[in-house]
This record gives structure tokens, C-alpha cells and sequence, in this order.
């Protein structure tokens, strides 16, 4: 398996000097998904290229896996039968095979995740349905309660527990944590819904979802697609370390979603569901209100 993370020269210049030196960078690469499995009406699995996607190498199983069950392919750990990892034609290739119980319509399947990269998840997508964006079951309400001071805690736990990006201050993370600001697991990755998709892959394989006490922390803004992630695997609180957009806010609010954003510093915002955030001793209960 490629490294994730490779040495370059360069040279450091500042407003004095100039110098000859090696840096440390994240490895982005491509990573050709392919699923075998039935269409419906057939009798047997066909074995179709859903796309490539760009992202630091390593956890590539459970990236698809975490993939897969985003854009509604999977809906259980059950459905997959066989998860290989190969070299292909475009480089790195996972191979999932799914389960005779399991039909795909493997052709929408497949315009659905050609654009899958990096940066983007939603580009392609002709509409939005906010309201049909639900996730398996509804969250309960009021579950997990979050102290101000373990949110204030989240990012310097996050920073702490990522080691690529302490080399090379080039990869995002996302980690999942219980209410009590315990770290369960964290992934890095070149790109923000890589590094989401291979955290849920993992939870999904370990069998750990649904976990209705989970908190899921993103090194960056919470964009749309983070919270549609979020959803799918049920995890009922997400924290940001930047900004929400508003479709984002907008979608986390419509069911039921505890959305906290610019949680760094000392500070952070409630945007959606703050029914599940304690409010400060010194502040007054009508200010919660």
C-alpha cells in the first residue's frame, strides 16, 4: 500500500534568506471503487466501475464501505460479503461484493458517485430534498447532553489524535466521540468527506451503528453533505471546528440534528438542536431560551 505521506524538495525562502530543504506532504491519489452485486430483476451479480475518487491512501475498505452506505448502496454491515483490496488499471482498486439478498440498480448507482472526489460530493446532483434526507430511524430527542466545557474540549482531543496532519499540516480529520468527550476513533484524509466516510466505514464494519450517545467532530466548516453523512449513520450531534452552510444548518434542523459550529478558542455556536447542549451555570435560563 502507497504511503501516506511522501518527501519533496523545495526551497524555503523568507524576507532574508533562501534555502534548500525536504517538506513533508499528504499523499492524494486515486482510488477506483467497483461493486459486484445483483440488479434487480437478475439472477446474477454484475460487476460494474462506479468511479474513482481522490484521497490519501490507507483505510481504503472501509472509505467504499463508508461510501456505499452514504449514498444508500448498504444499508448494514450484513449486506457486504466480501470487501478486496487490488491494483488496477487507474491504480488502487477496492472490490466490494454484496450480498444475493442485495439488488442495486447499479447504472443510477453509478451516475450517483462518478463525481465522487475529494472536494465535492453534492456537484452532479441535479435536486436537493431536504425533507427526504431523513435518517433510518428519528434521533431521540434531548440525547446525547453535551457539557459546554467537553465541546470546548473536542478540537484540541481532534488536533491531539491526528498524526499525519501534525507531519504535514495537509489533511482534515473527523472523529467520533461520546458525550463525555471520550475519543472512540479518528481518520485522516486529503479530503474532508473522505475522511467522514472512512470513519463511518469503520463504525459500520466494527458494528458500532447506530450509536445514539455519538459525537461526530470535523476538522473544517460543516458543508451539506457532512451533515447528510451524519444522518445516514445516525449520529444524532456533530461539531465543527469552522463554519455550517446554511443548507447544512437548515437540514440538521429538520431532523432533529444537534449542528455546532466555530467550536474552537473557547467558543462555539448551537445552530441546530441546542436542546441537547447544557447551558452554563452563569448564564441565565431564559438566555438558553
Amino acid at each position: 500500500m502507497t504511503s501516506s505521506t511522501t518527501t519533496v524538495s523545495i526551497r524555503r525562502i523568507t524576507d532574508e534568506s533562501a534555502s534548500d530543504a525536504e517538506d513533508l506532504l499528504a499523499v492524494e491519489e486515486p482510488l477506483e471503487i467497483v461493486v459486484a452485486a445483483r440488479a434487480p430483476g437478475d439472477a446474477r451479480r454484475a460487476e460494474r466501475r462506479l468511479g474513482i475518487t481522490m484521497r490519501t491512501p490507507g483505510n481504503d475498505r472501509e472509505l467504499a464501505i463508508g461510501l456505499l452506505f452514504a449514498e444508500g448502496v448498504i444499508s448494514r454491515a450484513a449486506d457486504v460479503v466480501a470487501v478486496e483490496e487490488a491494483l488496477g488499471p487507474s491504480g488502487d482498486l477496492v472490490r466490494v461484493t454484496l450480498g444475493d439478498d442485495v439488488t442495486v440498480d447499479l447504472g443510477r448507482t453509478e451516475r450517483a458517485l462518478a463525481v465522487a472526489n475529494a472536494s465535492c460530493g453534492v456537484c452532479g446532483k441535479a435536486s436537493i430534498d431536504v425533507a427526504a434526507l431523513a435518517p433510518p430511524a428519528p434521533l431521540a430527542r434531548g440525547v446525547p447532553r453535551l457539557a459546554p466545557g467537553v465541546v470546548h474540549g473536542l478540537a484540541a482531543r481532534l488536533r491531539g489524535a491526528q498524526p499525519v496532519f501534525g507531519r504535514t499540516g495537509g489533511l482534515h480529520a473527523a472523529a467520533l466521540f461520546d458525550a463525555s468527550g471520550a475519543l472512540a476513533d479518528l481518520r485522516e484524509d486529503v479530503g474532508r468527506h473522505n475522511a467522514v466516510d472512512k470513519l463511518i466505514g469503520a463504525a459500520l464494519l466494527a458494528g458500532r451503528l447506530p450509536d445514539p450517545g455519538a459525537v461526530l467532530m470535523v476538522s473544517g466548516r460543516a458543508g451539506f453533505e457532512l451533515v447528510q453523512k451524519a444522518l445516514r449513520a445516525s449520529i444524532p450531534v456533530m461539531v465543527a471546528v469552522g463554519a455550517p452552510s446554511s443548507l447544512a444548518a437548515e437540514l440538521a434542523s429538520a431532523h432533529g440534528m444537534t449542528l455546532v459550529g466555530f467550536a474552537r478558542d473557547g467558543r462555539f455556536n448551537v445552530y441546530a438542536g441546542r436542546e441537547r447542549v447544557e447551558v452554563p451555570v452563569a448564564v441565565p435560563a431564559e438566555a438558553a431560551s
